[in-house]
């Protein structure tokens, strides 16, 4: 099953409307380092990570990983690990997972730019928790924690997100 990006702010999970949060500069074709648009595509859902201190283990069919205090995602495009995890601190920009905001408390990481990486299209999409005022994001999708929750439990390795160019 997929999750659609309806439009601006709605998500769909079989016959689930779900708000969501995209990023700040909306929707775009092609993606760019550091843009705050969230890219277009269907997306597979690669597996699931979680903070251990603060949630337990969610049911879902995806693989699943525990997030470390040492746990980061590069996001520079010179390094050669970049869109990938990397243990904090690096010697290049790294965006740290461990998280005081809880936004990465509970993800999903995307198969956005990961076969090949090609450095500069953009890096670390994630579907995450939403803030509670649904504020936008850097690029990823962000859902309330009951409905990523719902999508975990009902998520396997064919799994994709969709987000259309327009709605």
């Amino acid at each position: 099953m997929d999750l659609i990006v309806a439009g601006p702010g709605t998500a769909l999970w079989g016959g689930r409307a779900m708000r969501c949060a995209l990023g700040r500069a909306g929707v775009a074709a092609l993606k760019h380092e550091g843009d705050h648009a969230t890219p277009s595509g269907a997306f597979v859902m690669r597996r699931a990570l979680y903070r251990p201190d603060r949630e337990p283990p969610p049911p879902t069919r995806l693989g699943l990983a525990l997030i470390a205090a040492h746990d980061g995602w590069c996001d520079d495009p010179a390094d050669p690990a970049y869109n990938r995890p990397v243990r904090l601190p690096h010697g290049a920009s790294a965006e740290a997972m461990w998280r005081a905001d809880r936004l990465y408390d509970l993800l999903v990481v995307l198969g956005f730019n990961d076969a090949p990486v090609v450095p500069g299209i953009g890096s670390a999409i994630f579907l995450h928790l939403a803030a509670a005022d649904f504020a936008p994001t850097e690029g990823c999708i962000a859902l309330s924690r009951d409905d990523l929750l719902a999508v975990l439990a009902g998520a396997d390795g064919t799994s994709r997100v969709v987000v259309p160019l327009s709605f």
